[in-house]
């Protein structure tokens, strides 16, 4: 069993609150994801769930026990770390079994719980190998592989892959899937990286200055973003936000034209992302834009258009299409794929 419920939970460094009343339920077996900008809490929330940080308000059961007040030892929970904390002088095996011996683990149990670790991250030909010959990704294996064996109640990633290179931490946002998979455990993991969070997670915890902004699955966070923080921090290239008027019936986007509007409240902003914007002649669609930057990244470019009153617009299109630096286009929006904030940055809905 793995369920972890936090209940209003507060932290306190003196007079300074960091993390303001969070009520989260975690289920058995689900993969929840901490994310938010550098600042917001969320390593922090973390380690008040593995009780590396004292909670100061509030309290954290696990299936159902109270365990606001236990140390670490008991709280039957396993940490990954961003520092892989490998013992030098060991070999992985050791560096895996390590845990056990200390507790006093007999050697044959010890053996049978790395082997079958080894077996399941694909380690068993670096068993007899010490750190230094390993890679960056063959060492963060055997830091969660260290885990495994422990047989915990869940796993908390701290940023684990954040020391990777790009192509590493594809392949091991892999791995840590197909880990999840097999073990069926319940894991929470911190990151600043939001295609990390979509990619991995059941569920996305939003987090901005020690409070949860939103939860959701992935898809409910991309297309349903409850206001302007989070239409921007999900998705990649973020939602484009922009100033707009409305009235009974239609809306209107600054330093351009518009569309029909029934959302009853009124709106001061505007978003669409890239994916669901066309391009066309200069007074098409909803505004004009002339083309600022253009990236090719092969299958798809993104355009950045000057919009004047409406700021920067961002539009992907496919990698085929040649748009030329200076020209001005005409923007039209998906009506389906239009978001609407009111002037508290709130989502507005029907």
């Amino acid at each position: 069993m793995g369920a972890i419920t936090l209940n209003a939970v507060e932290k306190w460094f003196g007079e300074v609150q960091v993390i303001k009343g969070v009520d989260l339920a975690i289920q058995n077996g689900e993969f929840v994801v901490f994310v938010g900008p550098s600042g917001c809490g969320k390593s922090t929330l973390l380690r008040m769930i593995g009780g590396l940080e004292d909670i100061s308000r509030g309290s954290l059961d696990i299936d159902g026990t109270d365990v606001t007040d236990q140390p670490p030892s008991k709280r039957g929970l396993s940490m990954v770390f961003q520092s892989y904390a490998l013992y030098p002088h060991m070999s992985v095996r050791d560096n895996m079994g390590f845990s056990l011996k200390t507790a006093g683990a007999p050697k044959v149990e010890i053996d049978t719980k790395v082997n079958a670790a080894a077996d399941t991250l694909k380690l068993d030909q670096y068993l007899d190998r010490r750190p230094k010959d390993l890679s960056g990704g063959q060492r963060q294996r055997v830091a969660i592989g260290r885990s495994i064996v422990r047989d915990p109640t869940a796993f908390l990633f701290d940023e684990p892959l954040s020391n990777l290179d790009a192509a590493l931490r594809v392949e091991m946002r892999h791995e840590i899937s197909k880990l999840h998979q097999s073990l069926d455990a319940t894991m929470i993991y911190v990151t600043h990286d939001q295609v990390e969070a979509m990619t991995l997670a059941d569920r996305i915890v939003v987090l901005d200055a020690g409070r949860i902004i939103q939860v959701g699955t992935p898809r409910e966070l991309y297309n349903h973003p409850g206001n302007v923080f989070v239409a921007q921090f999900i998705g990649s290239p973020k939602m484009n936000v922009f100033p707009c008027t409305t009235d009974t019936n239609t809306y209107s986007v600054a330093g351009g034209r518009g569309g029909s509007y029934g959302l009853g409240r009124p709106a001061t902003q505007m978003g669409i992302r890239p994916e669901h914007i066309t391009t066309g002649a200069a007074g098409t669609g909803e505004v004009d834009g002339v083309v600022d930057v253009v990236e090719f990244l092969g299958a798809d470019t993104f355009v950045l258009f000057d919009c004047g009153a409406a700021g920067p617009i961002n539009v992907r299109i496919s990698g085929d299409a040649a748009l030329t630096v200076g020209d001005t286009h005409g923007l039209s929006f998906d009506a389906d794929q239009t978001h609407f904030f009111d002037a508290d940055c709130v989502t507005v809905t029907a």
